[in-house]
């Protein structure tokens, strides 16, 4: 799963992550709905048409994963445990990480 930076750095082709998601079938990469939400509000922001267009390339073969109820309260349990949330996730518990950045 990609979170919002990720995908921002690999829309752009900056840094090692473009790279690190080429290496990877976009049907074997995913996001969250939350992270869309993001990219989506920076577009809109930015009044960028040409944004919303890459975010929908990048989009068109990577899963988009809901963030429900069930989500939102798994969530907030591990957000209250960590004062710095949601910068080291590497504190939750069997979460397995890479940083591409």
């Amino acid at each position: 799963m990609l979170d919002t930076d990720s995908v921002s750095y690999a829309i752009r082709g900056e840094g090692r992550v473009a790279a690190q998601v080429s290496r990877h079938p976009a049907s074997s990469l995913c996001v969250s709905a939350l992270t869309v939400a993001e990219l989506r509000f920076g577009a809109t922001r930015r009044r960028s048409d040409r944004l919303h267009r890459s975010i929908d390339t990048f989009l068109r073969d990577v899963a988009v994963l809901p963030f429900d109820e069930a989500c939102a309260t798994v969530f907030a349990r591990i957000a209250a445990r960590s004062r710095a949330f949601p910068k080291h996730f590497a504190r939750i518990p069997g979460l397995t990480i890479a940083n591409w950045l």
